[in-house]
């Protein structure tokens, strides 16, 4: 399965490659990374990240009855970022975000940081004048200013992520990848983050994104 996925990156990146609007992602030294939302792991659901030479970046694995926690691994299984829906009775979907392993189900010896890093927020529309935001990004949970907002349309895989001066970071878009006449659709996309953004941050994004939308 993972000398498929590597064809399949391969794939989708030199077909991306001959499309003028990616030369100027690239001149400003964009990561491109393919996002397949499906585990390694037989019995999991989860997500599979592959880099553009067809290495394994990112991997997450959730078992059934787990989807308050997302653990985002390395390509080597070490935990990166944890993410725990906000335990409290509120209207908003809003999620804790931890750097490393954290919670109930943390087998590490070294645990994350103990209090969160960012706090993700589902936008309700009703609430707020622009329709196209999805969620805002804060770095404390009392702030009134986001760190990062994103807009566009998850279920189209065509969404942004912008900084508090508009400036976009990271950008989910779809890519119709078809190899032996197999079309992938919306289950392979193409998660692009510019320079200065983390990497690791934007792909907890879109598993935040998929638990929201989905």
């Amino acid at each position: 399965m993972f000398l498929f996925l590597k064809s399949l990156s391969r794939s989708v990146h030199e077909e991306h490659q001959e499309q003028p609007e990616l030369s100027k992602i690239q001149e400003d030294l964009c990561t491109s990374l393919t996002v397949w939302r499906k585990s390694l792991i037989i019995s999991c659901n989860g997500f599979t990240v592959i880099d553009s030479d067809g290495n394994l970046v990112y991997r997450v694995d959730n078992y059934k009855g787990r989807t308050k926690e997302l653990i985002l691994m390395d390509g080597s299984g070490k935990s990166i970022l944890t993410m725990h829906r906000n335990k409290n009775l509120i209207l908003v979907d809003t999620w804790l975000v931890y750097g490393g392993e954290e919670g109930d189900y943390c087998t590490s010896a070294k645990k994350s940081s103990e209090k969160p890093i960012f706090y993700v927020k589902k936008c309700i529309n009703i609430l707020h004048g622009n329709p196209k935001v999805l969620a805002y990004v804060y770095r404390r949970s009392s702030d009134k200013r986001y760190a990062y907002m994103i807009e566009g349309s998850y279920s189209h895989r065509s969404c942004k992520v912008v900084d508090e001066t508009k400036r976009v970071v990271a950008e989910i878009r779809r890519k119709d990848a078809i190899i032996g006449g197999i079309s992938f659709g919306l289950e392979v996309f193409l998660l692009i983050v510019h320079s200065g953004f983390d990497p690791g941050l934007a792909m907890a994004l879109v598993l935040l994104l998929d638990q929201m939308f989905s």
